[in-house]
């Protein structure tokens, strides 16, 4: 950083220096400085309706001048060659890496306004509450999960012990052991 400090500070004594002597107004006039902070951040007001693209399980917002999707649990948006991910369309839009753009998103056709004119749009309240619903069951269903794969690693590890007294009285016959 300090390092651009001197090269705008050395610019500044050249710009002066030119000014001051008089070498040529007009070449002071033409010197711009473009300090260049990114694109700038997506505004997305709340969406009025979304329509699905059906094959792909990909949302878009149709009535906007550009491109806004709802994929794996984010929004995303891309503008030139970046693309902006938020949580939720009213949070803090982040550029993101091309390789984290869900391939899903890479197979929206560039005319699916066109293509999916007469999708029916799903009001936003309601397409909201169907997400809240179908994120609740998924986490249920990943609850029940890790509890099965819990009683399973269990009952496994008493069939493993089972096992083995039946092999060592198979092996030795009857008698005391550790376990």
């Amino acid at each position: 950083m300090s390092k651009s400090i001197f090269r705008m500070l050395g610019l500044v004594v050249i710009l002066v220096m030119l000014f001051v002597f008089g070498k040529t107004k007009e070449a002071a006039a033409d010197v711009s400085i473009n300090v260049n902070r990114g694109p700038p951040p997506i505004i997305a007001a709340k969406p009025t309706e979304v329509v699905m693209i059906p094959d792909l399980q990909v949302y878009f917002v149709p009535k906007l001048e550009f491109d806004v999707f709802f994929c794996n649990g984010y929004w995303w948006s891309p503008l030139g060659s970046l693309w902006y991910r938020a949580m939720a369309h009213n949070e803090p839009w982040k550029v993101v890496n091309k390789r984290y753009v869900p391939a899903l998103l890479y197979r929206v056709p560039k005319d699916y306004r066109n293509v999916y004119e007469k999708e029916q749009p799903i009001p936003y309240g309601k397409w909201k509450k169907q997400m809240k619903h179908r994120e609740k069951e998924a986490r249920n269903e990943l609850k029940k999960d890790k509890e099965d794969d819990k009683q399973g690693r269990e009952h496994g590890n008493k069939k493993k012990a089972l096992l083995s007294k039946v092999i060592l009285k198979s092996l030795f016959g009857q008698g005391n052991y550790l376990f």
